[in-house]
This record gives structure tokens, C-alpha cells and sequence, in this order.
């Protein structure tokens, strides 16, 4: 009776052990995930910077071609 006990406990540890696993793969999956959403938004938040600066410059050209 103990060595069935003991089998279904190692049974359900193994299958623990493999959900506990995968877990951590996904968990580090969704890191690597965050990390290339900060790289895109980092990205994204220089070409706005960029083609604001680009506006300001053709606003001040506007400016001074109609002066």
C-alpha cells in the first residue's frame, strides 16, 4: 500500500516538476518579449522626436521665407 502512495506522490511531483519548467520557459519567453516591445517603443519615441525636430526646422524655414 505505501509503494503505491509513495509512486502516485513521485507521479504527480514529476508532472509538477514539468509544469514548473514550462512555466519558467514562459516566463522567460514574456521577458524576451518585453524586452523587444521596450526596444520597438524606444524606436518609435527617437523617428517622433526626430520628425518633430524636422517639423520645428521647416516651421522656422516657413517662417523665415515669408519674412
Amino acid at each position: 500500500m505505501l509503494e503505491i502512495i509513495i509512486q502516485d506522490f513521485e507521479r504527480r511531483n514529476e508532472k509538477l516538476e514539468k509544469k514548473i519548467e514550462q512555466m519558467e520557459e514562459e516566463k522567460m519567453n514574456l521577458r524576451l518579449d518585453m524586452d523587444v516591445q521596450k526596444l520597438e517603443i524606444e524606436k518609435l519615441r527617437k523617428g517622433k522626436n526626430k520628425a518633430e525636430k524636422d517639423l520645428d526646422s521647416l516651421k522656422t524655414n516657413y517662417k523665415k521665407l515669408r519674412l
